[in-house]
Formats: C-alpha cells, structure tokens, sequence
C-alpha cells in the first residue's frame, strides 16, 4: 500500500483477520470487544440514517401542506371580496 507509517487503526475486517491469527485468550477477548463495538457504531449510524429519511419525509409533508393552506386562503380571500360587493338594486329606477 505505501504507508509510510503505521495505521491508527483497524477496519471490522481487519480485526476479525486478526482475531484468526492471536490465540491467546486476552487477544481473543479484546477482539471480541472491538467487534461488538463496531456492530453497535453500524447500528447506531444505520439508525441514524432511518431517524434522517424519516425527518425529510416529513419535511416535504409539511411544505406541501403549507403551499396547500397558503392556497385555500387566497380562496378564501376570493369569497369574501366577492361577497363584499355591492349588489345592483332590482326594479325602476328614480
């Protein structure tokens, strides 16, 4: 790979590899803890993401019922100007 030094740390991958080739049982334990860390971060992210999907659901829901009040007002506003019209009088003129 050309590192010219050594990596901070390892991927899940890298540590299940590692985990095959250490036998003692303080490795083997460690591993273990490593890798049910990273199962709980991939949890945590992929709920993250859920929560987020989810938020923009219902920001779009909101917007278009916005648009959609912001309209029936304007037709409100239509009934009223037309209501507050004066009517022409029926019948003979004086």
């Amino acid at each position: 790979m050309g590192l010219r030094y050594a990596p901070f740390c390892f991927t899940e991958q890298g540590v299940a590899m590692l985990s095959s080739v250490l036998n003692s049982p303080r490795a083997i334990a460690v591993n273990i803890r490593i890798i049910r860390i990273f199962t709980k971060i991939r949890e945590a992210f992929t709920d993250n993401l859920n929560l987020k999907l989810e938020v923009e659901e219902i920001k779009k829901k909101l917007s278009n019922h916005s648009k959609n009040i912001e309209l029936v007002f304007n037709y409100l506003d239509e009934l009223v100007e037309k209501k507050n019209k004066p009517k022409s009088k029926i019948g003979y003129k004086k």
